[in-house]
């Protein structure tokens, strides 16, 4: 997951601050998940990444090529 979200989000041209803006969750989250400190969240949060980065959650947490 942590690979697939920074991929997702360079590919849009986005800082982690910005992701974290549009999705509305703070940067330590994006930060987090993106590093793996984070291995464990919610559905909302995973839903609210996928929507700032104009995707579906299966793009980029299932679909093994991002």
């Amino acid at each position: 997951m942590t690979n697939k979200i920074r991929q997702c989000r360079m590919r849009k041209g986005l800082s982690q601050q910005e992701l974290a803006r549009a999705a509305k969750l703070s940067r330590a989250t994006v930060s987090g998940l993106e590093s793996g400190r984070i291995t464990v969240t919610t559905t909302k949060t995973l839903m609210k990444i996928a929507e700032a980065l104009q995707t579906s959650i299966d793009a980029i947490f299932f679909d093994a090529q991002v």
